[in-house]
């Protein structure tokens, strides 16, 4: 079956609380360094509250509970209240426990609650030495949401053809746009000011207070090394061991960032998967070299965007946009290659699949974005770090970018509009510096579409102390995905502290084989 392996971006006891004193004193106020003036101190009624662990599942040693935070940390006492749903797989060898690990989702948009028991399987040692604690970060999941638009007023957001620039294409996506961010605001109100790194932050210290502990360690791929990155600024008396995989740009902006993906996710896309789908031309047909395997994607593209396929019982087409999405998410692992060239050879063969291969189609192209996971993903996006709200310079960005890089470039404006319509950013600016802190582990692969090895580089370069693991590899998420040397290395690092003197270089887990029925029908 064609299934897309996503990133996991985008993993003694301790007690329910603490005494009230106790808990004002391990919560002050970030350093002067990270910005000014910081926040008052933390009213007693957060200080105060107790953690009710309960199963998270019946019969799951894996424990939640929820945990009021302010709507505000710079204001405690404006708005209603927050939930935070928290998570906490105990240390299984108590003996050998040095302490808590706590980890963050990626995206923006991800769910953290549950991973910690999914690192714990497939990293013991680490499950045996620290109490690993996530949580859904304010705005998505079990946490209190931000609400914009319905999945089904969401649903067409992303259809069509974004190469295509035709005043009548490019109204459309500057409209669809505009009416997400106006039913952020109809539904959400002033939240979607709130839904930031720097707010979650300070509900990561809270909940790190309410565990009893003055210090933790922590475990982040993704989106989350930005969250790694500003919780260790602004409260670096409070981190042991960090541990950033693979990484955004913590140092500059999303507007930055956004701006680097295409040039990623087209080099990804022509520099692995096309000399990948070439080298195994004997079974899927596609070309017995790169340009030819392009080529034909192309003249597939082309054919969808003339007759668009029904799927999923005419629930669903795959048009070109749809096409390119499910490309964009293959490239994120190469364990998705063979679905992905096995789909192909489905799409390009259409009138002779049978039954089992458009059920795969319709499995892997009939799922809809999560208008939720947009709503948070663009609550942070937009408002974390300012940006150009020139229409007009996006949409020429958007046009330049799509023929340079058209597997993502084309949908360039689909983000940056809603992001140039968004209400005028007021979160604190966080220059992250590593002032202060213990040195950080960082590990990112040359071929990341995702977190661009540039980007990655520049952030090792402004954190000060800081050691890069760099991947002969395009995967994103490098930490348990099938190096030898990158798990030995962060394993060391959090059980034993031990940091590589210098910065080093990992082979990466080799691609995978092709599929074994992928030529039957081509």
């Amino acid at each position: 079956m064609f299934e897309l392996r996503k990133s996991r971006w985008t993993r003694s006891a301790v007690t329910g609380a603490m005494a009230t004193a106790i808990a004002a004193a391990v919560l002050p106020a970030a350093t002067a360094a990270a910005r000014t003036p910081g926040p008052p101190p933390v009213p007693e009624r957060y200080t105060a509250q107790k953690l009710a662990w309960q199963p998270c599942r019946q019969g799951d040693s894996l424990e939640c509970a929820q945990m009021k935070v302010p709507r505000d940390w710079y204001h405690p006492g404006t708005g209603e209240d927050l939930t935070i749903a928290v998570s906490r797989q105990r240390a299984s060898d108590p003996a050998r426990r040095r302490g808590v690990l706590m980890m963050a989702a990626g995206g923006p948009g991800g769910q953290g609650l549950l991973r910690p028991a999914t690192l714990v399987k497939k990293s013991p040692g680490i499950g045996a030495a620290y109490d690993v604690v996530s949580f859904d970060q304010r705005g998505v999941g079990q946490s209190s949401r931000v609400r914009c638009e319905t999945d089904a007023e969401f649903q067409g957001y992303f259809d069509g053809d974004s190469r295509d620039r035709s005043p009548a294409a490019v109204r459309r996506e500057l409209d669809n746009a505009r009416k997400f961010v106006d039913s952020c605001r109809a539904r959400s109100g002033d939240l979607m000011n709130y839904i930031t790194t720097d707010q979650t932050v300070h509900d990561m210290d809270l909940y790190r207070a309410l565990l009893g502990e003055k210090k933790v360690s922590y475990y982040g791929p993704s989106y989350a090394t930005v969250i790694g990155a500003y919780y260790a600024t602004e409260f670096p008396q409070r981190v042991e061991r960090v541990v950033l995989d693979s990484n955004i740009d913590f140092t500059g902006t999303w507007e930055g960032h956004e701006k680097g993906q295409p040039m990623s996710f087209q080099r990804r896309f022509e520099q692995d998967f096309l000399p990948w789908l070439a080298k195994n031309d004997d079974t899927y047909h596609y070309g017995s070299t790169a340009a030819e395997a392009r080529s034909k994607y192309e003249k597939l593209r082309g054919r969808l965007r003339d007759h668009p396929l029904p799927i999923a019982g005419g629930k669903a087409l795959v048009d070109p946009n749809r096409l390119d999405s499910v490309v964009i998410s293959a490239m994120y692992n190469g364990a998705n290659f063979p679905g992905l060239a096995k789909s192909l050879a489905v799409l390009d063969h259409w009138d002779r699949a049978t039954a089992e291969e458009r059920a795969m189609i319709d499995k892997g192209f009939g799922q809809s974005p999560s208008a939720d996971f947009f709503a948070e993903f663009f609550s942070v996006m937009c408002t974390d770090t300012p940006w150009n709200r020139d229409i007009g310079q996006w949409t020429k960005s958007a046009a330049e970018d799509s023929e340079k890089y058209p597997l993502a470039g084309a949908r360039e404006l689909t983000y940056t509009a809603v992001c140039a319509n968004w209400p005028e950013a007021k979160a604190p600016q966080i220059k992250v510096t590593g002032k202060g802190l213990p040195p950080v582990l960082m590990v990112n692969g040359r071929h990341d579409p995702a977190t661009y090895y540039e980007g990655a580089v520049r952030a090792h370069r402004g954190l000060r102390g800081s050691r890069l693991v760099t991947v002969d590899g395009g995967d994103h998420g490098q930490y348990q995905d099938g190096s030898a040397c990158v798990d030995s290395v962060v394993n060391d690092y959090l059980i034993k502290g031990t940091m590589p003197s210098h910065d080093i270089t990992c082979e990466a887990a080799p691609l995978p084989s092709p599929s074994r029925e992928a030529g039957r029908n081509s």
